[in-house]
Parts: C-alpha cells; sequence; structure tokens
C-alpha cells in the first residue's frame, strides 16, 4: 500500500503544481479552520497541521497570515463543508472534498466534471466505506521494525508500516495524527517528511489503463480547477 500510495500522490501533485489557485484554497481553507477553532496555532492543532502542509508546499507567509488575521475579525464568508463521491474513469473511486459558499454552485461544477469524463457521481456513502481516514507519513529509512517499536512505546495504534526503495510509510487513524507524529519526531528528530498529511486511503486499487489514463488526468484536471474543490482522493493507480 505504501508505494501505490507515494504513485497516487505523485500523480495528484503534479496536478496540483498546475494549479494557479492553490494559494487561495490554502487560504480559504485557513480561514475556515481558524474561524472554527481559534486562530492561536498552539490550541489550534488543526491550524498548525494546515500551517505546516501550506508552507511545505512554498505558500506565501502573508497568504497564511492574511486568512489567519481574517479569520480573527467579526463576520466574513460562511464556508460550509461538501463531500461528494463516485467513480471516475477506469472503474476507479473518487471522492472530492470541497468547501463552499454556494453549494448548488459547487454541486453543479462538480457534476460536470463527471459528466463530462465518463464517470458517475454516487450518493453519499457511495464509495466512502471502502477508504481508511488515515494520517499516513512517508520519509526516508530502512528500519521499519525500529519505527513500529517507537510508536508502540508511545501507545500509537499503528494501522500499517512499510518500507520499499529506502522509503518508510506509516499509517495510523486519523485521529492520533499528533501523537504518531510526535513518536515519530521523538525517535527521528526533526526529519524531512515526504508525505505527511490525514487522507483518505483507499483499500483498494484499481489500475487505469489505455484510453482511460487520458480521460482519468482530464477528470483530476477538471476538479481541480474548481474553486471550491480543496481535495481529491481516489484508488487509481496510473502508468
Amino acid at each position: 500500500m505504501g508505494r501505490a500510495y507515494q504513485n497516487r500522490k505523485d500523480s495528484m501533485a503534479k496536478t496540483a503544481a498546475a494549479k494557479t489557485k492553490v494559494y487561495s484554497k490554502y487560504g480559504k481553507e485557513i480561514y475556515v479552520i481558524a474561524k472554527n477553532g481559534g486562530t492561536d496555532p498552539d490550541t489550534n492543532l488543526s491550524l498548525r497541521r494546515l500551517i505546516e502542509k501550506a508552507k511545505k508546499d512554498q505558500v506565501p507567509a502573508h497568504v497564511i497570515e492574511r486568512a489567519i488575521d481574517k479569520a480573527s475579525g467579526a463576520g466574513g464568508e460562511d464556508y460550509a463543508a461538501a463531500r461528494y463521491e463516485g467513480f471516475g474513469p477506469g472503474g476507479s473511486m473518487v471522492i472530492v472534498d470541497c468547501l463552499t459558499d454556494n453549494g448548488n454552485r459547487t454541486f453543479t461544477e462538480v457534476r460536470q466534471c463527471f459528466v463530462k469524463n465518463d464517470a458517475k457521481l454516487g450518493s453519499p456513502g457511495a464509495v466512502a466505506h471502502m477508504f481508511d481516514h488515515l494520517a499516513v507519513f512517508v520519509f526516508a529509512g530502512e528500519d521499519e521494525e525500529a519505527i513500529l517499536e517507537a510508536l508502540m512505546m508511545e501507545d500509537v495504534d499503528v494501522k500499517d508500516i512499510e518500507c520499499e526503495e529506502g522509503k518508510i510509510t506509516v499509517f495510523a487513524p486519523a485521529s492520533e495524527y499528533f501523537k504518531a507524529k510526535n513518536a515519530l519526531t521523538d525517535a527521528l528528530g526533526e526529519i524531512e517528511m515526504d508525505v505527511d498529511e490525514i487522507s483518505f486511503v483507499p483499500q483498494t486499487e484499481c489500475e487505469v489503463t489505455g484510453d482511460d489514463v487520458e480521460v482519468f488526468e482530464k477528470f483530476l484536471d477538471m476538479l481541480n480547477d474548481c474553486d471550491d474543490v480543496q481535495e481529491v482522493y481516489h484508488n487509481a493507480i496510473l502508468p
């Protein structure tokens, strides 16, 4: 699962790198989390995690600061979370997470991405039961047994751990993200993480081949071009 997950992340990162609206998407999510949970990263751990992720993706400090300042004021936009699920090209499964101030607009835009790419939008829960909500960490290393021991010493509920091609992948419940990260930091110091996030990880994989590859990539591009789409999770393995 580890290497396949990394391949999926690489395919999504390639798409994300082409997005011109990545800063505004981070700004929106930071604003919502700070508005709902407080503007202090020391007490709002979700905000701390998102700021760290934004910095890793090279979001400028002024974008982060502006979103937090905006959240500390009265009023402001009223965003709601929206999740859409369905089946993508080649029989893949897809989850699309959005933040929106106009649910009808967002539904229409996401639905068009499915309709125009031989995909089918499903009802809530259509595919989510085939994904696990997990904290995922990928970093350089060889000794998975030592990492597992360090995590277990801190009572982290490790769901899976793998070592492939000099990379260790750790999967833990989403609720144990900070516990797992602190345990890894204590054991390894401030290491560079290739992946450090909470994600929906598929229980099964779908190899997309032939003409479906181009259609699937177009499908991802269209979703990522939607202003309200924050994250796209899928189980597709591309060549």
